[in-house]
């Protein structure tokens, strides 16, 4: 794993980043934000965000903590291998999933993610290398329902191979969850994470070490470089890079509340979309947050361009000293900018990210531990499952242009609009070109379509504004959250896709088709009720239907528009 060296930090801002910092940090080290954080002082988000902080505070301690399941993965591992496993795969959803893709991507070490409804890309991983394979289950509570439905799926097609499921299927939750005692009650592997934690901080729990550790990446490497950085990143100083870093997200005046994510160099594979993750769901609620944009490239529109709006965060390697330090611009000196660097280890890294989110929390005003939208989304789509009517991507039509059929939600801006271009056009016209963003939503096997994000750079040009571009159902545990509760100044379009074959879940009265189109059903039906516009597409033929959606949105660009 690669980046800053063994127990440093860096931190540099510049422009408005800058100037946050000069203006919230002494604030936070008076109030003695970061050593009550790492005492676990739950009051310090306010009295409405007590009782949750109350249960969600051990994160701070678990490069300690967490010290008994190195050895604990590393004996599994080794059983595991005795039994001629050489392929991993993970069953887990938001912090579950994207803490384990980037500690064995950074590791350079195989880890297949599973976290998506869509059968096509559930039935490649039931499918792949079975006989050698081992799968963990991740869940919390043990009731995330694409989690659960994996789960069935790879017990039916172990059993199927003469293989007992409890020989190859590790399950990780919290003690005491149904998960928990069922999985221990059939005989499964259990481990057990910190209950005390929340999802997206527990990269250093078992949701993260588990997989990523019988993956073969060096898990204990990753908690010493945490634990090389506490004293720091607990320290009342103003060299607190974590105080700093979490001034420049969301200590902006006017709140520059967009914060672009660009590896510049770091060699965290993947690191932004896991930040991504941590700071949507944190922040993105009560009609305020910071919408973490993940970009290609340095030559991505943000970057080169960023509206007023947008503060650039920066991952690069570590090519300096050991120092932390923060760089504030003089008067004048990027005065139009707004910009972070940030370099470290990875486990340094997370541990800094995660203290710097909670400081944004502070700063916002808002309880950075809770996620009550994306439990919305949740119920919605269990209505749905329940509910006799048809959930399909194609229930509600208010158009069908060729092999797309599309539905407007959210209002009635979709006026005489009937061709898909046209609907394109009208969807865009309604953003907000001073402080809007779009997102790209797509409910589709990502790994039949890898190509498809590159959407997002080409949307970037057209509008001149700030585009994400997200999986479902994987985002709705990430920027979902802030979809729904953050400022409502997105504008939403989703893609949907006839599978090009079921898979049906044993013990169910439904197969993944059902789930994945309740899933985006219910999450377009929870953006309209809060007056988000929502552009749905349907694909009935998703190759041909695809290249005409991707040819509708990069249309003109902003200044042809």
């Amino acid at each position: 794993m690669s980046g800053a060296g063994d127990g440093s930090l860096e931190v540099v801002a510049s422009g408005a980043a800058a100037e946050a910092v000069t203006l919230h940090v002494p604030e936070l080290v008076e109030e003695r934000f970061a050593s009550r954080l790492f005492d676990r002082d739950a009051t310090l988000w306010g009295p409405d965000a007590e009782s949750e902080a109350q249960v969600r505070l051990s994160w701070v301690g678990l490069p300690r903590s967490s010290r008994p399941l190195v050895g604990e993965i590393a004996a599994l591992r080794d059983e595991l291998s005795s039994r001629g496993v050489t392929h991993v795969v993970l069953c887990g959803m938001g912090g579950s999933s994207l803490a384990p893709e980037v500690i064995c991507a950074t590791a350079k070490v195989e880890l297949t993610v599973l976290d998506s409804s869509d059968p096509d890309q559930v039935r490649a991983a039931t499918e792949d290398r079975l006989d050698s394979a081992a799968v963990v289950v991740s869940s919390k509570s043990g009731s995330t329902v694409e989690t659960d439905s994996h789960r069935r799926v790879f017990e039916a097609a172990f059993s199927a191979a003469g293989i007992d499921p409890t020989d190859r299927i590790v399950v990780v939750t919290d003690p005491g969850s149904p998960l928990d005692e069922d999985a221990r009650a059939r005989g499964f592997r259990v481990v057990n994470a910190d209950p005390d934690v929340g999802g997206r901080y527990s990269a250093l729990t078992a949701f993260g070490l588990v997989p990523s550790g019988l993956a073969g990446a060096d898990v204990e490497r990753l908690l010493d470089e945490a634990g090389e950085v506490v004293d720091l990143l607990a320290a009342d100083d103003d060299a607190n890079p974590a105080l700093r870093l979490g001034a420049a997200m969301a200590g902006t005046s006017p709140l520059r509340d967009k914060l672009v994510l660009v590896d510049d160099g770091s060699g965290l594979v993947g690191f932004a979309d896991w930040a991504e993750q941590l700071i949507a769901e944190s922040t993105g609620k009560q009609d305020t947050g910071v919408l973490p944009v993940v970009v290609e490239s340095g030559e991505a529109a943000e970057v080169t361009s960023p509206p007023a709006d947008v503060t650039v965060a920066r991952f690069v390697s570590d090519g300096a000293d050991t120092e932390t330090e923060v760089t504030v611009s003089q008067p004048g000196e990027g005065a139009e900018g707004s910009e972070v660097s940030v370099a470290g280890s990875l486990g340094a890294q997370m541990l800094l990210w995660e203290v710097a989110t909670a400081v944004a929390g502070r700063l916002l005003g808002i309880n950075p531990f809770d996620q009550p939208d994306v439990e919305s989304a949740k119920k919605a789509a269990r209505a749905m499952l329940e509910s006799t009517d048809d959930t399909s991507g194609a229930a509600e039509t208010h158009f069908s242009d060729g092999p797309v059929s599309g539905a407007a939600l959210g209002g009635d801006w979709l006026g005489e609009a009937r061709t898909l271009a046209e609907a394109v056009d009208r969807l865009l016209d309604g953003l907000d070109l001073d402080r809007g963003y779009l997102a790209v939503m797509a409910y589709l096997d990502r790994t039949s379509h890898p190509d498809l994000g590159a959407v997002r750079e080409g949307l970037a040009r057209r509008l001149g504004r700030p585009v994400t571009f997200g999986w479902g159902p994987r985002f709705l545990h990430s920027t979902g959250q802030l979809h729904k509760g953050g400022p409502p100044t997105g504008v939403y379009l989703q893609i949907t896709a006839e599978p090009r074959r079921d898979l049906s879940i044993p013990g169910r009265d439904f197969g993944f088709a059902t789930l994945i189109a309740a899933q985006s059903a219910g999450d377009a039906q929870v953006l309209a009720a809060r007056g988000r516009p929502v552009l749905r597409l349907h694909l009935h033929d998703p190759d041909e239907g695809l290249a005409l959606v991707t040819a509708a949105l990069l249309g003109p660009t902003a200044g042809e528009r």
